[in-house]
């Protein structure tokens, strides 16, 4: 009994821009003139499994309660008043905060996916004969990347000028209070590419 098998197939490829990502063609299969009671049988699989799961969080929290009260200036009770001055209060924060995270590239297009100048030739072959020509290439690629950032700013900030008072004096005099100023600054740059 005289049986002929010509089976070409590739399984499909899942590319999530990922560069060269693909199955090389130039697969063949031939079978000619056979014998009787031959087997003849070409088989070409190629099977590639592409996974790829990127997962990333990203959390920017920035709580900046401030607080600047000028002090108090008070000029009461003399015969002559004089000067009382308070001081300025002042509050100043500045966050800035880039992110930069890049999971384009997972190195695939370095993978030898194979599938690739295949020719299964059977031709004439004698009585009673069992031929065989198979191609197998399997390639499985798994790509996980988890980036998690988070970045928290807790920032409480309070600037309270002196107490200036001129009082009970038969003649003012001067009271001034100081400056009172808080100054906070967080510059983060944070940079992930897999």
């Amino acid at each position: 009994m005289q049986s002929k098998l010509l089976r070409l197939g590739a399984a499909g490829v899942m590319s999530l821009s990922l560069g060269a990502f693909g199955v090389v063609g130039a697969t063949s299969g031939t079978i000619d003139t056979t014998g009787p009671g031959s087997t003849n049988e070409v088989i070409v699989e190629n099977d590639v499994t592409s996974d790829v799961d990127n997962d990333t969080d990203i959390e920017a929290t920035n709580r900046n309660p401030q607080r600047a009260r000028s002090g108090r200036a008070v000029v009461r009770h003399n015969t002559t008043g004089g000067d009382a001055t308070s001081g300025a209060a002042a509050n100043d924060s500045l966050l800035r905060a880039t992110v930069d995270v890049d999971n384009g590239d997972c190195g695939c297009d370095e993978v030898d996916l194979g599938g690739g100048d295949f020719s299964g030739d059977i031709s004439n072959t004698g009585p009673d004969s069992d031929n065989l020509a198979q191609y197998t290439n399997t390639v499985d690629w798994s790509v996980d990347n988890d980036t998690d950032i988070t970045i928290n700013n807790h920032n409480s900030q309070s600037a309270n000028s002196g107490y200036a008072a001129v009082t009970g004096n038969t003649t003012g005099g001067d009271a001034t209070s100081g400056d009172a100023s808080n100054i906070g600054t967080v510059e983060l740059e944070i940079s992930v590419s897999n």
